[in-house]
């Protein structure tokens, strides 16, 4: 969805210049680029097609995958890195695009079906991930490459693991080869269409926020690059890069983060970044702890750490190893990689960076804290609005419109800088749409008597939200009412979960199921997901969900995750409710095998749906759960509309205790 810019009062843009952020402020508030709203029409791909088979002939290239992902593994990305939706036509965050010289395959996971299936043309064939008998792209690929053939693929857009399996798995079926194209073919067929690269400034994110000093996380890093005997570390994630110096940037919609690389070693820290971006404040806040290098020098420095690296004494019949290796994330572009020295010089692991980032400091925590109880104020006052104009003013508002008020109300809150990601408003059947976007002037108008969905997110200076109700302005049918209460039964669960030390987000993810499960029902996407503390609001490693990599960091004291199952009817309607939760130490009356135990404290303040709510279907203990999780909601919220009539009001109705007298009456 094309959202408006963001939308602060001067008197609060004049405060928080002086006391919030040093550096340029305006950067944070850009209009929203339009491609990223959804069309859910058919886009004709193809001329697209034929130039780029064009160009793969040329370049001796019989099949060629585009990844969704930019040179830094992003989810969400800057329009200009968008080559899988040009060259497909589908809009969805995740999926890959693999082209022969007489097919083309779309491959994505559950969210994204239904989406998929209405954006691409016949040109295309749908591999939808997850589902029996459905090859992965990868296989797909391979499949593709036999009698010899080679697959291309630029090198800065996939991992040096992924480009590792792809090539074992292309020599397995009888393929010839993964080759590095170094030009983007995409890009050669987009042409001077293809937006422009974002150069915005750069800002210094306040200790008052990151609640640590830059040069404190560097010295953390350096210890473990003592402790692991290792040469250096290059960081290509841009949450990463941020979060490291305590920078934020605007050149990617929704994240506040910018384009860069950075390398640390034992004795130097240094940033890759365009010169342009710089400011005089960013230039003294690094001052001589931090060195700058052009974005581009990072290829040519990487070449330089590896032949620099020391050497073993040779031994007779075997190759000679470095004494040290250079550590390299596993979502490393496989150029950076190569450029390195290949397999040989670099050591491919889990970024500690990332580890580190996921656990949130006492400042972060807070923050995470007072920004949902603003943010949760927000959404009571914005369903209260949109209540009185569907019910009684019978005002007819499209999903755009609606967002965009949610928008404006947000904005005027403390701390505001802008959305954490394109809201999903979304009415009946487009609630079915798990990642749905509606487009100015192409979207549907708001139905007061279906379902309506809304997941939105905000990024303020002390946190980011992330928040999903699902709401009925009218009668809600049978089906929805137990679709939704089987929905909350998996939140309240999850939510009360006490678990011992050392326990995944992949061991969690059936609590939230089991209500729909014992029902024949579920839902086909993650459970839950990192939040950065005013960075992305996807942020791993961490996770609730299936996802093998869910299962191989365990969950800490400090990680912020979402809690948000959903059922999903196509073509009808669909429920998620998503709550954000900080997982803390527990107190249990035993300590069974002497160690710490966790539980989760839930940060989201807005109220459930009551007219959704089966109460026969809640069992006292979830009974008391909401009643008292609706009771912190007002007594949080309530200040916010003491000149609000009409949301104090709705507050009022939508926090009221239920008792079991009123679920009798149900």
């Amino acid at each position: 969805m094309s959202q408006l810019a963001a939308i602060v009062p001067q008197a609060l843009l004049g405060s928080l210049r002086k006391t919030l952020i040093r550096g340029p402020f305006r950067a944070y508030f850009s209009t929203t680029p339009k491609t990223f709203a959804v069309d859910m029409e058919t886009v004709n791909t193809t001329e697209r097609l034929r130039e780029l088979r064009r160009l793969m002939k040329e370049n001796q290239v019989d099949v060629y995958v585009v990844p969704s992902e930019d040179s830094h593994q992003s989810e969400y990305i800057a329009p200009c890195d968008a080559r899988r939706e040009f060259v497909s036509g589908f809009s969805g965050s995740a999926g890959t695009a693999v082209i022969t010289s007489e097919k083309a395959a779309l491959a994505t996971d559950g969210r994204y079906f239904n989406q998929a299936s209405k954006q691409l043309d016949s040109n295309w064939h749908l591999l939808k991930q997850g589902l029996e008998d459905v090859p992965t792209w990868q296989e797909w690929t391979a499949e593709q490459s036999k009698g010899h053939k080679t697959v291309g693929v630029d090198p800065t857009v996939i991992t040096a693991p992924e480009a590792r399996k792809l090539t074992e798995k292309i020599k397995k079926n009888g393929g010839a080869e993964l080759v590095g194209v170094k030009a983007n073919l995409v890009d050669l067929v987009w042409g001077n269409d293809r937006p422009p690269r974002p150069n915005k400034k750069v800002s210094v994110l306040g200790i008052e926020f990151a609640g640590k000093k830059f040069e404190e996380k560097i010295e953390d890093l350096r210890k473990e690059l003592d402790k692991k005997k290792s040469a250096g570390l290059i960081v290509s994630m841009l949450d990463e890069i941020a979060w490291l110096y305590n920078l934020r940037g605007n050149d990617i919609p929704y994240n506040p983060v910018f384009f860069s690389y950075a390398a640390v070693t034992p004795t130097t820290a240094t940033l890759y970044i365009d010169e342009s971006k710089l400011s005089q404040d960013v230039i003294s806040h690094l001052g001589d702890k931090v060195r700058t290098r052009p974005y581009s020098a990072i290829f040519e420095d990487a070449k330089a750490f590896g032949e620099s690296l020391e050497m073993e004494a040779p031994i007779a019949g075997k190759p000679q190893t470095p004494k040290k290796k250079f550590w390299i994330p596993t979502k490393a572009s496989w150029a950076l990689s190569l450029d390195l020295g290949g397999e040989e010089k670099v050591e491919e692991i889990r970024s500690p960076i990332g580890d580190a980032k996921a656990i949130k400091n006492a400042t972060e925590l807070e923050g995470m804290r007072a920004c949902h109880v603003r943010d949760g104020a927000s959404l009571s006052e914005y369903f209260a609005w949109l209540e009185e104009e569907l019910t009684v003013k019978q005002t007819k508002l499209d999903e755009v419109q609606a967002a965009d008020k949610l928008e404006e109300i947000r904005s005027k809150k403390e701390r505001f800088v802008g959305l954490s990601f394109d809201t999903i408003s979304s009415t009946g059947p487009n609630a079915a749409v798990i990642h749905y976007k509606p487009e100015r002037g192409n979207c549907s108008v708001i139905d007061p008597t279906a379902l309506y969905l809304c997941d939105s997110g905000a990024q303020y200076f002390d946190g980011t939200t992330d928040t999903t109700r699902t709401i009925h302005f009218g009668e809600p049918k049978k089906m929805e009412r137990k679709a939704y209460t089987l929905v909350l039964k998996g939140v309240i669960a999850l939510d009360r979960a006490v678990f011992p030390k050392g326990t995944s987000g992949f061991a969690l993810d059936t609590l939230a199921r089991q209500f729909l499960w014992r029902e024949g029902l579920d839902y086909r996407h993650g459970t839950g997901h990192g939040v950065g503390s005013y960075l992305n609001v996807h942020e791993g490693p961490i996770g609730i969900g299936t996802r093998i990599q869910f299962s191989e960091v365990p969950l800490s004291i400090g990680n912020v995750l979402s809690d948000e199952p959903g059922y999903y009817e196509d073509g009808n309607f669909g429920i998620r409710i998503e709550n954000m939760i900080l997982a803390k130490e527990a107190k249990t009356n035993y300590k069974f095998g002497d160690k710490p135990w966790l539980a989760f404290e839930h940060v989201t303040m807005v109220p459930m749906c009551r007219k959704l709510i089966d109460g026969k279907m809640l069992t006292p203990v979830e009974r008391t759960w909401l009643n008292d999780y609706h009771q912190e909601v007002y007594d949080k919220t309530k200040g916010f509309f003491e000149d609000d009539e009409r949301t104090m009001k709705w507050l009022e109705r939508e926090t009221r205790s239920i008792n079991v007298i009123e679920f009798t009456l149900t």
